[in-house]
Protein backbone atom coordinates (compact mmCIF):
# COMPACT_ATOMS: atom_id res chain seq x y z
CA UNK A 1 0.00 0.00 0.00
CA UNK A 2 1.48 3.57 -1.14
CA UNK A 3 2.52 6.16 1.59
CA UNK A 4 -0.40 8.58 2.27
CA UNK A 5 2.21 10.58 3.43
CA UNK A 6 4.64 10.57 0.67
CA UNK A 7 1.42 11.38 -1.30
CA UNK A 8 0.81 14.73 0.97
CA UNK A 9 4.51 15.88 0.12
CA UNK A 10 4.57 18.19 -3.12
CA UNK A 11 5.25 16.07 -5.69
CA UNK A 12 7.09 18.48 -7.91
CA UNK A 13 9.70 19.11 -5.21
CA UNK A 14 10.08 15.26 -4.95
CA UNK A 15 10.19 14.90 -8.74
CA UNK A 16 13.32 17.44 -9.00
CA UNK A 17 14.95 15.73 -6.11
CA UNK A 18 14.89 12.27 -7.46
CA UNK A 19 16.23 14.03 -10.82
CA UNK A 20 18.89 16.09 -9.30
CA UNK A 21 20.22 12.89 -7.67
CA UNK A 22 19.57 10.49 -9.22
CA UNK A 23 22.95 11.38 -11.66
CA UNK A 24 20.66 12.14 -14.85
CA UNK A 25 22.75 14.22 -17.61
CA UNK A 26 21.08 16.89 -19.64
CA UNK A 27 19.75 15.30 -22.75
CA UNK A 28 19.30 11.83 -20.77
CA UNK A 29 16.25 9.64 -20.83
CA UNK A 30 14.68 9.50 -17.32
CA UNK A 31 13.14 5.74 -16.05
CA UNK A 32 10.30 5.02 -17.09
CA UNK A 33 7.09 5.81 -15.25
CA UNK A 34 6.02 2.98 -13.18
CA UNK A 35 9.97 2.61 -12.05
CA UNK A 36 9.70 6.59 -10.53
CA UNK A 37 6.27 6.35 -9.24
CA UNK A 38 7.07 3.34 -7.18
CA UNK A 39 10.66 5.05 -5.88
CA UNK A 40 8.58 8.12 -5.36
CA UNK A 41 5.51 6.67 -3.91
CA UNK A 42 3.54 8.71 -5.91
CA UNK A 43 0.35 7.56 -7.97
CA UNK A 44 0.82 7.71 -11.97
CA UNK A 45 -1.74 10.36 -11.73
CA UNK A 46 -0.16 12.45 -9.18
CA UNK A 47 3.46 11.88 -10.95
CA UNK A 48 2.05 12.94 -14.67
CA UNK A 49 0.73 15.94 -13.52
CA UNK A 50 4.40 16.44 -11.54
CA UNK A 51 5.73 16.24 -14.86
CA UNK A 52 2.99 18.42 -16.59
CA UNK A 53 4.65 20.87 -14.14
CA UNK A 54 8.53 20.27 -15.02
CA UNK A 55 7.42 20.26 -19.00
CA UNK A 56 5.70 23.34 -18.46
CA UNK A 57 8.64 24.79 -16.94
CA UNK A 58 11.06 23.90 -19.68
CA UNK A 59 13.20 21.30 -17.66
CA UNK A 60 11.65 17.85 -19.08
CA UNK A 61 10.18 16.80 -22.72
CA UNK A 62 8.43 13.96 -23.53
CA UNK A 63 7.92 11.81 -26.88
CA UNK A 64 5.19 9.53 -26.70
CA UNK A 65 6.65 6.27 -27.32
CA UNK A 66 10.04 6.86 -26.21
CA UNK A 67 10.14 8.07 -22.94
CA UNK A 68 10.83 11.61 -21.01
CA UNK A 69 14.03 13.59 -21.12
CA UNK A 70 15.82 15.92 -19.59
CA UNK A 71 16.20 19.05 -21.72
CA UNK A 72 19.82 20.41 -23.21
CA UNK A 73 19.61 23.82 -22.25
CA UNK A 74 19.40 25.31 -18.43
CA UNK A 75 15.87 24.59 -17.06
CA UNK A 76 13.39 27.20 -16.99
CA UNK A 77 12.17 28.17 -13.11
CA UNK A 78 8.96 28.91 -11.86
CA UNK A 79 8.24 32.91 -12.19
CA UNK A 80 8.72 34.82 -8.72
CA UNK A 81 7.05 36.59 -7.33
CA UNK A 82 8.13 39.83 -8.49
CA UNK A 83 7.48 38.09 -12.34
CA UNK A 84 4.21 37.05 -11.02
CA UNK A 85 3.49 40.73 -9.91
CA UNK A 86 4.13 42.47 -13.00
CA UNK A 87 2.86 39.84 -14.80
CA UNK A 88 -0.81 40.56 -13.34
CA UNK A 89 -0.28 43.88 -14.24
CA UNK A 90 0.56 42.93 -18.19
CA UNK A 91 -1.61 42.42 -20.78
CA UNK A 92 -0.68 39.63 -23.02
CA UNK A 93 -1.04 42.53 -25.76
CA UNK A 94 1.54 44.52 -24.22
CA UNK A 95 4.02 41.22 -23.47
CA UNK A 96 3.90 40.81 -26.79
CA UNK A 97 4.74 44.35 -27.71
CA UNK A 98 8.03 43.68 -25.32
CA UNK A 99 8.85 41.06 -27.07
CA UNK A 100 9.04 42.47 -30.34
CA UNK A 101 10.99 45.32 -28.95
CA UNK A 102 13.72 43.52 -27.55
CA UNK A 103 14.27 39.72 -29.63
CA UNK A 104 14.67 40.92 -32.54
CA UNK A 105 18.15 43.01 -31.34
CA UNK A 106 19.03 39.97 -29.38
CA UNK A 107 19.03 38.07 -32.96
CA UNK A 108 20.95 40.45 -34.23
CA UNK A 109 23.13 39.92 -31.71
CA UNK A 110 23.77 36.54 -31.97
CA UNK A 111 24.13 36.64 -35.67
CA UNK A 112 27.67 38.69 -34.93
CA UNK A 113 28.76 36.60 -31.91
CA UNK A 114 27.10 32.83 -32.00
CA UNK A 115 29.61 29.90 -31.34
CA UNK A 116 29.20 26.90 -33.33
CA UNK A 117 27.75 25.39 -30.17
CA UNK A 118 24.80 27.54 -29.71
CA UNK A 119 23.90 27.39 -32.89
CA UNK A 120 23.85 23.89 -32.73
CA UNK A 121 21.51 24.08 -29.94
CA UNK A 122 18.84 26.28 -32.42
CA UNK A 123 19.07 22.90 -34.57
CA UNK A 124 18.35 20.48 -32.01
CA UNK A 125 15.44 22.71 -30.73
CA UNK A 126 13.70 23.34 -34.17
CA UNK A 127 14.28 19.61 -35.01
CA UNK A 128 12.21 18.80 -31.92
CA UNK A 129 9.58 21.10 -32.21
CA UNK A 130 9.20 19.45 -35.61
CA UNK A 131 8.88 16.00 -34.27
CA UNK A 132 6.63 17.03 -30.87
CA UNK A 133 3.65 14.51 -30.43
CA UNK A 134 2.02 17.59 -28.15
CA UNK A 135 1.61 21.41 -27.83
CA UNK A 136 3.16 21.34 -25.16
CA UNK A 137 5.93 19.38 -25.71
CA UNK A 138 6.38 22.02 -28.86
CA UNK A 139 6.24 24.95 -26.50
CA UNK A 140 9.49 23.52 -24.09
CA UNK A 141 12.00 23.13 -27.68
CA UNK A 142 9.82 26.88 -28.96
CA UNK A 143 11.17 28.23 -25.44
CA UNK A 144 14.85 26.60 -25.82
CA UNK A 145 15.19 27.99 -29.59
CA UNK A 146 14.53 31.14 -28.03
CA UNK A 147 16.69 30.80 -25.55
CA UNK A 148 19.92 29.28 -27.48
CA UNK A 149 18.98 32.70 -29.89
CA UNK A 150 19.31 34.69 -26.64
CA UNK A 151 22.55 32.67 -25.73
CA UNK A 152 24.50 32.96 -29.03
CA UNK A 153 24.35 36.80 -28.49
CA UNK A 154 27.26 36.17 -26.07
CA UNK A 155 26.21 38.85 -23.99
CA UNK A 156 25.23 38.20 -20.13
CA UNK A 157 23.18 41.67 -19.94
CA UNK A 158 21.13 40.61 -23.11
CA UNK A 159 20.90 36.83 -22.02
CA UNK A 160 19.61 38.31 -18.33
CA UNK A 161 17.08 40.57 -20.26
CA UNK A 162 15.74 37.59 -22.31
CA UNK A 163 15.47 35.68 -18.68
CA UNK A 164 13.24 38.25 -17.34
CA UNK A 165 11.31 38.91 -20.26
CA UNK A 166 10.66 35.26 -20.29
CA UNK A 167 10.33 34.53 -16.80
CA UNK A 168 7.40 37.70 -16.75
CA UNK A 169 5.97 36.36 -20.23
CA UNK A 170 5.52 32.78 -17.89
CA UNK A 171 3.57 34.64 -15.79
CA UNK A 172 1.17 36.44 -17.42
CA UNK A 173 -2.35 35.01 -17.89
CA UNK A 174 -3.13 34.20 -21.39
CA UNK A 175 -6.28 32.66 -20.68
CA UNK A 176 -7.40 29.90 -22.63
CA UNK A 177 -5.65 29.43 -25.67
CA UNK A 178 -8.02 27.01 -28.40
CA UNK A 179 -6.37 24.28 -30.03
CA UNK A 180 -7.70 22.74 -33.15
CA UNK A 181 -5.24 19.83 -33.00
CA UNK A 182 -3.67 17.81 -30.69
CA UNK A 183 -0.24 18.95 -32.01
CA UNK A 184 1.47 21.46 -34.39
CA UNK A 185 0.20 20.52 -37.81
CA UNK A 186 3.51 19.92 -40.72
CA UNK A 187 3.07 23.09 -41.80
CA UNK A 188 2.92 25.46 -38.44
CA UNK A 189 4.41 28.79 -39.36
CA UNK A 190 6.92 28.97 -36.61
CA UNK A 191 8.59 26.01 -38.19
CA UNK A 192 9.82 28.13 -41.65
CA UNK A 193 9.84 31.16 -39.08
CA UNK A 194 12.81 29.58 -37.06
CA UNK A 195 14.31 27.92 -39.59
CA UNK A 196 14.62 31.54 -41.10
CA UNK A 197 15.71 33.20 -37.85
CA UNK A 198 18.65 30.30 -37.64
CA UNK A 199 19.83 30.50 -41.16
CA UNK A 200 20.16 34.35 -40.98
CA UNK A 201 22.52 33.71 -37.72
CA UNK A 202 24.67 31.04 -39.05
CA UNK A 203 24.66 33.12 -41.82
CA UNK A 204 26.08 36.12 -39.99
CA UNK A 205 23.68 38.66 -41.66
CA UNK A 206 22.67 41.12 -38.66
CA UNK A 207 19.62 42.60 -40.58
CA UNK A 208 18.13 39.86 -42.04
CA UNK A 209 18.37 38.06 -38.47
CA UNK A 210 16.87 41.25 -37.10
CA UNK A 211 13.78 40.88 -39.28
CA UNK A 212 13.18 37.05 -39.54
CA UNK A 213 12.67 37.25 -35.46
CA UNK A 214 10.33 40.81 -35.91
CA UNK A 215 8.38 38.41 -38.68
CA UNK A 216 8.03 35.79 -36.72
CA UNK A 217 7.04 37.25 -33.53
CA UNK A 218 4.36 39.80 -35.42
CA UNK A 219 3.37 36.18 -37.11
CA UNK A 220 2.65 34.69 -33.42
CA UNK A 221 0.78 38.15 -32.34
CA UNK A 222 -1.39 37.91 -35.11
CA UNK A 223 -2.39 34.43 -34.57
CA UNK A 224 -3.22 35.60 -30.71
CA UNK A 225 -4.38 38.98 -31.84
CA UNK A 226 -5.80 40.75 -34.63
CA UNK A 227 -2.40 42.47 -35.17
CA UNK A 228 0.10 44.04 -32.79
Amino acid sequence: MRDAGAEAQDPVEKLRVFIAEGGHVKGSRLPAERQMSEALGLSRATLRRALDALEREGLIWRHVGKGTFLTDGAPAQAPSLAAVELGRQLTPFRMMRARLAIEPAIAREAAVNASGETLQKMQVAIARAKAAESWAEYEVQDDLFHRAVAEASDNLLLLALFNQLNEVRRAVAWGSVTRESPRPSPDHSSFAEHDAIAAAISSRDAGAAYEAMRRHLGSVARRLFSEV
